[in-house]
């Protein structure tokens, strides 16, 4: 079991909802620090202050269609910075595009907002024991698309076994980097980290960065 989140963030621009967000997180967490913010520019103020230091969070709940943006980017942004915020979108988007892309951006949970607020909280209470909080609806579909593309490591074909460097980069691309991100944090020049992700995608049969990062935490990199 890990400790219950003592400050949170919650990025909704519907204020009713919001309200309702911050509401299960009391319920869930009695005591939490939870601020809301109603777009990303603010969300990411909140973060960043132009005066003092910057905010870190425990937990992060995170809309995806914002007025100014997307949530995808301040979950990005979550990623990229020190500290060990877990972000979990709450939406009512359960397609793939959307799915795939705010895990590949470091979301560690999915949950779709027409959850009951008694079901809300419990799924919020198991990030206290590890758990990725998944709307059924969701699990469903993640299950589903491993069933339909199976890849079990021991019965890959050789040419599908990655060396350490594109180890690495699938690694990174699982924690939302992008190449030249990537790069950075390697000591190697973008258009290296590029010809790795090619490595890495005809070796294991995918062609998107939503698909890599399934990997990669199907692998038990990120």
């Amino acid at each position: 079991m890990t400790a219950a989140p003592a400050t949170a963030l919650v990025l909704e621009d519907q204020t009713e909802t919001r309200q309702h967000l911050l509401s299960a997180l009391a319920s869930a967490f009695p005591g939490i620090d939870a601020r809301g913010a109603g777009d990303l520019r603010t969300a990411r103020d909140l973060l960043d202050p132009v005066a003092g230091p910057p905010w870190t969070p425990d937990l992060a709940l995170v809309d995806l269609v914002l007025p100014d943006g997307s949530g995808i980017d301040l979950l990005r942004q979550i990623a990229e910075r020190p500290g060990d915020t877990r972000a979990v979108v709450v939406t009512i988007y359960a397609d793939d595009n959307h799915l795939f892309d705010a895990i590949a951006a470091g979301a560690c949970g999915y949950l779709l907002k027409d959850m009951g607020a008694d079901d809300l909280v419990r799924y919020l209470r198991r990030l206290e024991e590890r758990e990725t909080p998944l709307s059924p609806a969701i699990a469903r579909r993640m299950l589903g698309y491993f069933r339909d593309k199976p890849r079990v490591l021991e019965s890959l074909e050789p040419a599908a076994a990655l060396t350490p460097r594109e180890t690495e980069v699938l690694r990174l691309i699982g924690r939302g980097l992008r190449s030249g991100e990537a790069a950075k944090v390697m000591g190697v020049a973008e258009q290296t980290v590029a010809g790795y992700v090619k490595a890495i995608y005809r070796k294991l049969n995918i062609c998107s960065r939503a698909e890599a990062a399934l990997e990669a935490a199907r692998r038990g990199l990120v």
